[in-house]
């Protein structure tokens, strides 16, 4: 059994529309979720071993804010890499590990969370997460493999789906 938890990106600053999209930061909203999301995977307890992340600004600035003080393994591939790359990464690098957490990006989240949970396992929590997967959300599965070189499709449960505006209704959609 491996456990994978997935952390999208807190909300980014789009002040700066000449800024690259690789180099854009968080906005308040953005830190003050990353910070409560941080703090909610704080509590869990999971201890993950390995985190990877993609080396875009905004990530980074999740991470500090999130979970200060992790040694995050960047990995350029993961810059808004699509399943099939998160796929391949955890295969090519998740070694020893039996709980790895990803720092990306969607859509390729939330295509990885499609292509993990099984028909038979979806419910509630699975519609939740499958209707929208927004900034600074965090996801955890369980996975029925003893090698992340097994990872394949339909082999996780998700365990876990928390947004920023579940743990502060003010940080849900602007209305």
């Amino acid at each position: 059994m491996k456990t994978l938890g997935l952390l999208r990106h807190a909300k980014s600053d789009w002040d700066d529309m000449a800024m690259r999209d690789f180099d854009r930061g968080l906005n308040d909203r953005g830190r003050k979720g990353a910070s409560l999301i941080g703090k909610h995977i704080a509590r869990q307890n999971i201890g993950f071993d390995l985190v990877l992340a993609s080396p875009a600004e905004r990530v980074q600035r999740t991470l500090e804010a999130a979970l200060p003080g992790l040694d995050p393994v960047f990995d350029q591939r993961l810059y808004l890499a699509g399943s099939d790359t998160l796929v391949d990464v955890l295969r090519e690098k998740g070694g020893n590990a039996d709980a790895v957490l990803i720092v990306g990006h969607n859509p390729g989240l939330q295509e990885l969370l499609f292509a993990l949970v099984p028909p038979a396992s979806e419910d509630a929590l699975f519609d939740q997460a499958a209707s929208k997967y927004p900034t600074a959300t965090f996801a955890l599965f369980e996975l029925d493999i003893d090698d992340w070189a097994d990872l394949d499709e339909d082999c996780g449960r998700l365990v876990q789906f928390t947004r920023p505006r579940d743990l502060d209704p003010t940080l849900g959609p602007e209305i």
